[in-house]
């Protein structure tokens, strides 16, 4: 029990933390939390908060037009996004929840009936990786961990935290809103002498379980995921409902198959979707994670949420002449009549007419990849190998045999054949400083034209020739001019380095603004003034130069992660291209949906004031610009807990993709079933396998035609229609600014294609993350607090008072301990 004992008193600091307030005298605030629970359990006895639509007898089922029965019988329906389910509730889901119940609280207030429900996220891979690790833990250390040896969990300040191995991953609200990412990987254990000398680090998962309050003999329960499920939902009822909220409990559900009628619901919007084509099947480009065998969204990440797909044109520059260096190691590695090529991956085709040069990272770590056995190499990055590898470039999916490794420094002054060059006789290998093994193939082509960061390079190359080691004339070649711009003339790159007196290729902030300058310009106002596609503009050039490229085997397609992106299992992802089903999202232009995204955007920008309300013009242009650039978005896993997809019961509906509409779920919920699991039929007295697509239409006003199988219930039905025709459309939905990039707008997105206009979302209400006492929060510095320990330290009233006072737009706002402390005073003396 060495580890275990360890790593116990090693998180014993944290009963109290060093960096929240320690409150002393609790007399009063004891007084006002006693009173609290009195007038708690008073709206629970009189269910007060349990709302319902005008009845049937009161109003029969279409005597009044939907519309004219809100307007009769005004209603409010706010929610947030359900809380994933591998932990309790921090500050930061409780700020976003703030704004819900004071929002319901208000509409309360001026006699509307106000309906705030409240749901269960499982879905997805967080709980189910969780779930296994420590069933490989059981096996490796016991039922109880007594078999891990303190030397297991020991760590220095040089030891590397493993990747995906943070605490963050239970805590962070995967389907919330953004916070920091706990480090709690290491503590500093001061209760005994032998934890004492040790540095505990938290490499397994019975230790996180540990640091979330898990007693260690209850820990090997949740190597079954349902556990999760079970155990952390009343947690989350507890924690809202002791900070006062105004939550009609009876529509909660969990997601997943889980609960058979949730489970149904998503599998009707699956196929509905499917049937209007808005999911479609084929290959393309996504994250992936090679060691999970699945795509990787956002939900599935420890780090990089939010990051998507850069898509290249990758030029092949056949080697003509190695540098001496390179030839002595590469001679006898590469059979006679093999052709060794560098591969720079490039976003501008166009321009490939001016390439004088090709760059390489000097200190660079590079491989020489066999593509084509005996007949072609690649040269690249070890990361851009790996990406290649499962994008059907390399021989075998995920194999990439390196025949050679070589240092940039190595290749210096090697000539290449740059395909489209006005340089017939080749181009040189050139050192470049700023050349990253982290972005694109590590090699990049030089158009000197175009690019002020490559003229840069090129004059300092001029300029220091014997101090980079090369020969002037290898960089000093012609440049060509290939785009006629209105701003810059025909040479972009030279016009704005020397405008914007950029001295250096160190001009880093510089050349970044000139970069972005020249693209805009050459892209949008530039025509092609040299080549087979002279005379017309960049944007039509473009594809056209890329697939003459293509089609003459010259280059190929290739994409990786625009960042850095780590699976909740640890695993660095590449771009994978893949046969996947996914949401048709994205503009036509991007090969998305001909109407979907139109009418989505029709209804953000809201011009004729009956579309969406987003309380700010920040949040309404945040809408417009992911909607201009998010695309197609693989909406099927195979590993984690989920819905089946219909037609495919191999592969799961992913996490973002059956989170989208739930909303409507919430009507109707407490009538399906009266415990969150569906365990038990609710008063429509229908079974899960009664729940047809067919009923589902029905319900949610897609169809008039009551199921034949089901003209026996149609009271039942009935009744359940007016539930969802009175209290939709959805009033307003409050999340975390983060989610803009992916649930929010998939929530409208799915929204405009299930629902007629009348049910579309009338707001969305967007908070910033919660800073505590002016910084992150985080469990490794003390600076973290749970809603459990807010209202228990504050009670409920003084916990939301701070809350309200913390921010109310879309900036961050600050928990100040000691406003809520000073409310205890103010709340008992009035």
């Amino acid at each position: 029990m060495a580890a275990v004992n360890a790593t116990q008193a090693a998180l014993q600091p944290a009963a109290q933390p060093k960096g929240t307030l320690k409150i002393e005298n609790t007399d009063k605030r004891d007084t006002l939390i006693a009173s609290e629970k009195k007038y708690q359990k008073a709206w629970a006895d009189s269910k007060v908060f349990e709302q319902d639509a005008p009845s049937l007898q009161d109003v029969p089922l279409h005597a009044l037009a939907p519309k004219e029965l809100r307007e009769k019988h005004p209603k409010y329906l706010a929610t947030m996004a359900y809380p994933y389910m591998n932990g309790t509730l921090h500050a930061g889901h409780s700020f976003t929840a703030s704004k819900l119940e004071f929002a319901v609280g208000w509409a309360r207030m001026k006699g509307l009936r106000a309906l705030y429900p409240q749901g269960y996220h499982c879905t997805g891979m967080p709980i189910k990786a969780c779930a296994d690790k420590l069933v490989r833990e059981i096996e490796m250390f016991g039922q109880n961990f007594e078999n891990c040896e303190l030397n297991e969990v020991a760590a220095d300040e040089d030891t590397e935290k493993p990747k995906g191995e943070v605490n963050g991953e239970l805590t962070a609200p995967a389907p919330v809103q953004e916070t920091t990412q706990t480090d709690v990987t290491k503590f500093s254990a001061k209760k005994s002498k032998a934890a004492a000398k040790t540095n505990v680090a938290l490499k397994y998962q019975f230790q996180i379980m540990l640091a979330l309050g898990i007693p260690i003999e209850e820990i090997h329960k949740f190597a079954d995921p349902q556990h999760w499920l079970e155990f952390f939902p009343p947690l989350c009822q507890r924690d809202l409902t002791n900070l006062g909220c105004r939550v009609d409990w009876r529509r909660s559900m969990v997601t997943t198959d889980a609960n058979p009628y949730y489970d149904a619901f998503v599998r009707w919007q699956m196929n509905r979707l499917k049937e209007m084509g808005k999911i479609k099947f084929g290959k393309r480009y996504t994250v992936y994670s090679p060691k999970d065998g699945q795509a990787c969204m956002d939900h599935d990440r420890s780090t990089g949420e939010g990051v998507n797909v850069q898509e290249y044109t990758a030029l092949k520059l056949r080697v003509k002449e190695w540098a001496a260096p390179a030839q002595e190691k590469v001679s006898s590695k590469i059979p006679e009549g093999g052709n060794v090529y560098f591969v720079p991956a490039t976003l501008r085709p166009e321009t490939m007419y001016g390439q004088n040069c090709c760059f390489v990272g000097p200190s660079i770590d590079y491989g020489v990849y066999e593509i084509v056995k005996g007949k072609e190499y690649y040269f690249v990055s070890d990361r851009a190998a790996r990406n290649m590898a499962f994008q059907g470039v390399t021989p075998e999916w995920g194999v990439y045999p390196k025949v050679a490794d070589l240092k940039g420094s190595d290749v210096v002054g090697t000539l290449v054949a740059a395909p489209l060059s006005v340089h017939k006789q080749g181009v040189r290998i050139l050192p470049m400083e700023s050349v990253k093994a982290s972005k694109g193939t590590g090699v990049v082509t030089s158009v000197p034209s175009d690019s002020p960061d490559d003229y840069a390079t090129m004059m300092d190359l001029v300029k220091k020739a014997d101090y980079y080691g090369i020969k002037k004339e290898w960089a000093d070649l012609e440049i060509l001019p290939i785009i006629e711009t209105p701003s810059y003339g025909n040479l972009t790159a030279k016009h704005l380095v020397e405008k914007m007196k950029i001295n250096s290729p160190k001009d880093a902030k510089q050349l970044a603004e000139a970069k972005d300058l020249a693209y805009k310009e050459g892209f949008y106002k530039g025509k092609m003034i040299y080549g087979d596609f002279a005379g017309k503009t960049v944007e039509e050039a473009k594809p056209l130069v890329k697939q003459q490229l293509l089609d003459s085997g010259e280059a190929f397609n290739y994409a990786e992660p625009d960042g850095l992106v780590v699976s909740r299992s640890g695993d660095e992802c590449v771009a994978g291209h893949l046969d996947q089903w996914f949401m048709n999202y994205g503009t036509p232009s991007r090969s998305g949906d001909g109407t979907w995204q139109p009418a989505v955007l029709e209804h953000v920008t809201n011009e004729k004031g009956e579309g969406l309300h987003t309380f700010s013009t920040e949040v309404k242009n945040a809408f417009t610009q992911v909607l201009d650039w998010l695309a197609q978005w693989a909406c099927a896993r195979s590993y984690g807990l989920g819905t089946k997809l219909p037609w495919d019961q191999s592969q799961l509906v992913e996490s973002l993709s059956d989170s989208t509409i739930y909303m409507a779920y919430y009507t109707i919920a407490h009538m399906l079933h009266k415990d969150i699991f569906g365990k038990e039929p609710g008063s429509a007295g229908l079974s899960s396998d009664e729940m047809t697509d067919e009923v589902w239409d029905y319900l949610f006003c897609r169809s008039e035609t009551i199921p034949e199988h089901l003209k026996s219930k149609e009271e039942s039905l009935r009744k359940m229609r007016r539930e969802f025709e009175y209290w939709y459309p959805l009033d307003v939905r409050i999340s975390g600014k983060d989610l803009i990039q992916n649930h929010l707008t998939f929530f409208l997105y799915v929204h405009v294609a299930i629902f007629p206009k009348e049910y579309w979302p009338r707001a969305i209400r967007v908070n910033g993350h919660l800073l505590l006492n002016g910084e992150k929060m985080s469990k490794s510095t003390g600076n973290f607090l749970t809603l459990a320990d807010a209202t228990s330290k504050f009670g409920a009233d003084a916990t939301r008072i701070a809350l309200a006072d913390a921010g109310d737009g879309i900036e961050d706002a600050n928990f100040e301990e000691t406003v809520a402390n000073s409310n205890i005073l103010r709340m008992y003396e009035l």
